[in-house]
């Protein structure tokens, strides 16, 4: 009677029940996994693709979409765990600054484009027009306190997203790396 199935149980989708084993040499193979400059890249490429998409679509709409910050910071948060793969603090830390330094690029970009269109010409030419007199301007008149808002969310975003997310046994091993890198 053990060798028949009950049709009425579920079948089970968890391991064993047994411990899994780690070593010290998994918690290694974490740490150099890690990328800090591989997450740099897959930032600034994020950053300059997104703002290249914020200006089109602010051009087709006739509309600027402030919280369009945010969805910045998330694309950052994201990019910054799936590339850089980190485990420690640096990655967070990097993704929110990469963040605001995005949102404040994509703000200038943004009133270039607007700018340039008030003038009939190209973005980029207003963007090689700027002076050390333009620079007041943009931040008296152009950046807000939304737009300063929505950049402190999207550095919090960006942050939350940026780790990489660890198994129990991957968590385990990294802690069995940090404990025996205090030994030491």
């Amino acid at each position: 009677m053990s060798d028949v199935q009950n049709p009425l149980r579920l079948r089970k989708k968890h391991g064993s029940g047994k411990p899994t084993q780690v070593t010290i040499a998994d918690g290694i193979r974490l740490v150099k996994a890690q990328s800090f400059r591989n997450a740099v890249i897959a930032g600034l490429i994020i950053i300059i693709i997104f703002s290249i998409f914020w200006i089109t679509l602010s051009e087709l709409t006739n509309r600027v979409f402030p919280w369009f910050t945010i969805v910045l910071g998330f694309l950052l948060g994201h990019s910054t765990r799936l590339v850089g793969r980190g485990t420690d603090w640096r990655f967070p830390v990097l993704a929110a600054g990469m963040a605001v330094a995005g949102a404040l690029i994509a703000n200038i970009v943004i009133a270039a484009s607007v700018t340039a269109d008030g003038f009939g010409t190209g973005t980029l030419d207003v963007l090689w027009a700027v002076t050390s007199m333009t620079w007041p301007v943009f931040f008296d008149e152009v950046l807000s306190i939304a737009d300063v808002f929505y950049a402190a969310i999207a550095a919090a975003l960006a942050a939350f997203y940026a780790n990489r997310r660890l198994t129990r046994s991957e968590y385990q091993a990294l802690r069995m790396w940090r404990e025996d890198q205090e030994k030491v």
